[in-house]
C-alpha cells in the first residue's frame, strides 16, 4: 500500500477527540510511509489530517471541485491539490490514486462516500480495503444497522465483513494493510450466508 484515502468531516465535530484522532491518523500514515490522499480542504478535519501530515514531510493529495474550492477553503498551499470539474470526478480520482480507504467522523458527505467505495468494493470495481475509524463510538449506531441489514438478509455476512473498524488509527492502518478483500459475486448463492 502506497497512499490511502481518507473520508472525513469539513467540519472539526463536537469533541475535541475527533480533531486528536485527525493529528494522530496524519502522524501514523507518515510513521508507515504511507501518503494521504483526502478532498482537499483546510478546514474541519481535513484539514487537520492534511497539516498533521504534512508536518511530518508526508505526501498530501488534495483532490476537489471547483465549485467547492472557494466554499470550502481549499489547501492551495499543498504541493498537489487537483482542482476537478465535479464530485464524480473527484471521488473517482481519489479511488484511482488511493490504495484503501478510511472514513473518519464526518457528515452526509463523507458517508455518501464510504457507501461508494463498500459498494464498489462489493461489486469488484476494486479490491482495496475499507475501513472505519470509529473514534469515541461515533459510528456504533452505523454498525447496528449494518449488522440489522446483514441480518434481515440485505447484505452478505461476507460483504458486511469487508468493512474493517478500528477504534485507533495503528491498528486500522494494521488491519488495512494486512487485509485480503473477499472476491466474492454479490449474487452468487444467494440463499447461503
Amino acid at each position: 500500500m502506497k497512499r490511502v484515502c481518507v473520508f472525513c468531516g469539513s467540519s472539526p465535530g463536537a469533541k475535541p477527540a475527533y480533531r486528536s484522532a485527525a493529528v494522530e491518523l496524519g502522524a501514523a500514515l507518515v510513521a508507515r510511509g504511507l501518503g494521504l490522499v483526502y478532498g482537499g480542504a483546510n478546514v474541519g478535519l481535513m484539514g487537520e489530517l492534511a497539516r498533521a501530515v504534512l508536518a511530518g514531510a508526508g505526501e498530501v493529495i488534495g483532490v476537489i471541485p471547483a465549485s467547492l474550492v472557494e466554499r470550502e477553503v481549499a489547501f492551495t498551499e499543498l504541493a498537489d491539490l487537483r482542482v476537478v470539474q465535479s464530485m464524480h470526478q473527484r471521488k473517482a480520482l481519489q479511488a484511482d490514486l488511493a490504495d484503501g480507504f478510511i472514513a473518519m467522523p464526518g457528515g452526509l458527505g463523507t458517508l455518501e462516500e464510504l457507501f461508494e467505495v463498500l459498494t464498489w468494493s462489493q461489486l469488484g470495481i476494486h479490491r482495496k480495503p475499507v475501513g472505519l475509524l470509529n473514534v469515541e463510538g461515533y459510528y456504533d449506531r452505523l454498525l447496528d444497522f449494518l449488522d440489522h441489514a446483514a441480518a434481515q438478509r440485505f447484505i452478505a455476512d461476507v460483504h458486511r465483513a469487508m468493512l474493517i473498524v478500528e477504534d485507533h488509527p495503528e491498528p486500522l492502518l494494521e488491519a488495512l494493510e494486512s487485509s485480503v478483500p473477499a472476491q466474492i459475486d454479490k449474487w452468487l448463492d444467494r440463499g447461503n450466508r
